[in-house]
């Protein structure tokens, strides 16, 4: 039986969601509460890998099990959300756990997945581990022409991060802009897959752009040219989020 967990994490205090070999990461810490709960090692699939720092509003996983979830006061899937929740630390939550096809993917079979990138313009206390502080005035209007280049189909190699075992570095971007708000700014950007590291590198390329360190021509420049080296470096991981899977 294939089960999907819809969950959330703030993702402060891990090395990523991924299992890593050097630091407790998100999958790591529920595989550890599923397995105390079930009694039987139980393997997350992720809908998709989130680097150290960075949170998710709605990630996606599955596991196998030989046999249903067993069923307590007639409620089979119900009482182990709230069993992870209780067991869980306060910075991952659970909102559902749901049976599905055996061929349903929680990587493969997702049609979308939408990030933002927060930032704020003032200081705060409250914010500096889920906004990034952006002291500087950015140009949004320049920063909005170079975001419509991303759109559509194209190698994203620039904003790659190398040396990754990747088939190809091809993404149809279906939306990409930038919002103000009352703390400061939201990039939110839309596509079919991500690459390592993509919308860090993005972002922190538009910051040049907002900067006027770099024109929209030259962002154009730097997408056609495929090298990492050509595009501006990663920005921080406290501002990036995903916010959604669409399946």
């Amino acid at each position: 039986m294939r089960y999907f967990i819809e969950f959330a994490y703030k993702g402060t205090a891990y090395h990523g969601s991924q299992v890593q070999p050097n630091g407790i990461t998100v999958q790591s810490v529920m595989e550890d509460a599923l397995r105390m709960i079930l009694r039987v090692p139980v393997a997350l699939t992720f809908a998709g890998r989130t680097d150290a720092g960075v949170h998710a509003e709605q990630m996606f996983a599955h596991f196998d099990l030989e046999n249903e979830l067993p069923t307590v006061d007639q409620e089979p899937i119900t009482w182990l959300t709230s069993r992870l929740n209780r067991l869980l630390p306060k910075d991952i939550a659970v909102s559902r756990i749901y049976s599905v096809a055996d061929d349903l993917h929680a990587r493969f079979s997702a049609r979308s997945r939408t990030y933002e990138y927060r930032i704020t313009t003032r200081k705060s206390p409250f914010l500096y581990d889920t906004r990034t502080f952006v002291p500087q005035a950015l140009d949004y209007e320049a920063m909005n022409e170079a975001a419509k280049l991303l759109l559509g189909t194209h190698d994203f190699a620039s904003f790659c991060k190398v040396h990754t075992d990747v088939k190809t570095t091809i993404c149809t971007v279906t939306q990409a802009y930038w919002q103000q708000d009352t703390m400061g700014a939201v990039f939110t950007i839309t596509a079919d897959r991500f690459l390592r590291n993509m919308v860090r590198a993005v972002v922190g390329t538009l910051f040049e752009v907002g900067k006027q360190q770099l024109s929209v021509e030259g962002f154009a420049d730097i997408i056609s040219s495929r090298s990492r080296q050509a595009a501006g470096q990663s920005a921080p991981a406290e501002g990036l989020f995903l916010t959604r899977v669409e399946y």
